[in-house]
């Protein structure tokens, strides 16, 4: 596959996550989304529920690998590719290593939180990352969110 078609390809998966981002928004939670496309199929979807939940552990990764390994009937993601609208934080990208993700493709950084300052190797040794992919737009919806909570 050409970089051009990758990077279409990543676009328009980016999307179906910010489209999770979006509901996540809509329901009050922090607005991250994430997908989980094996073999060109979104397998997973799912957006942050912690406050849903009452949990600190429902990140829109978290549901997202098990989601994905509920519908593959495994617990290893190795074909999979994750795409979740801001940086994972320590946690996810311990959970994504785990689950031997070998892709991740993330929208804008999370400067406090993202596991590149704190865990830089959680992520399986295998995995590629990639970054800033809508980056506008996804650090847009979480700006906008974090902007009105504190009104």
């Amino acid at each position: 596959m050409s970089t051009e078609e990758q990077i279409k390809k990543d676009e328009y998966y980016m999307g179906r996550a910010l489209a999770e981002a979006e509901a996540a928004y809509r329901e009050g939670e922090i607005p991250i989304g994430a997908v989980v496309v094996c073999r060109d199929r979104i397998i997973a979807r799912a957006h942050n529920l912690t406050e849903t939940l009452n949990d600190v552990t429902a990140h829109a990764e978290m549901q997202a690998i098990t989601m994905a390994a509920n519908e593959l009937g495994g617990k290893y993601l190795q074909d999979c590719t994750l795409y979740v609208t801001v940086e994972p934080c320590t946690m996810c990208a311990g959970a994504l290593g785990w689950a031997q993700v070998r892709r991740v493709v993330y929208g804008c950084r999370d400067e406090k939180r993202g596991y590149l300052e704190y865990a830089p190797h959680a992520l399986h040794p295998r995995a590629n990352t990639v970054g800033g992919v809508m980056e506008a737009e996804c650090r847009e919806i979480m700006q906008r969110f974090f902007k009105e909570k504190r009104k």
